[in-house]
């Protein structure tokens, strides 16, 4: 009786804290979708020359940030699986968004060195 209710204790936090990182990930990709629009808008305003670039990278931050919470949402979910098939279904998930995150941080480091050479100019 104690384990079984320590297991469904268990079972609600990870629920919870999946939701929660969740959460957190939509919050940090509208974060970032309304802060990249302000940085396009100011520019905009101001008639002054923003790069696509600049908005590129800004918004490509939020979306790593929200990659990274979505992976931990995955890895804590993994402690309750509850079988084999469910389990690789995350795996799947995990290592696709795993390589998403990897190749978007290629590309914003990428980007980066670009824009650095750039202003060098």
């Amino acid at each position: 009786m104690g384990l079984e209710l320590l297991e469904n204790s268990l079972f609600s936090f990870v629920h919870l804290l999946r939701f929660t990182l969740e959460a957190i990930s939509a919050f940090c990709v509208f974060l970032g979708l309304i802060t990249t629009l302000k940085i396009a808008i100011t520019g905009f305003r101001r008639k002054r020359v923003f790069s696509f670039i600049e908005l590129r990278l800004h918004f490509g931050t939020w979306l790593a940030l929200a990659l990274e919470f979505q992976l931990g949402a995955d890895i804590v979910s993994t402690t309750i699986t509850p079988s084999f098939l469910v389990l690789g279904q995350l795996a799947a998930i995990a290592v696709i968004r795993t390589f998403l995150n990897y190749f978007l941080n290629k590309e914003l480091e990428s980007e980066t060195n670009f824009q650095k050479k750039l202003e060098e100019k």
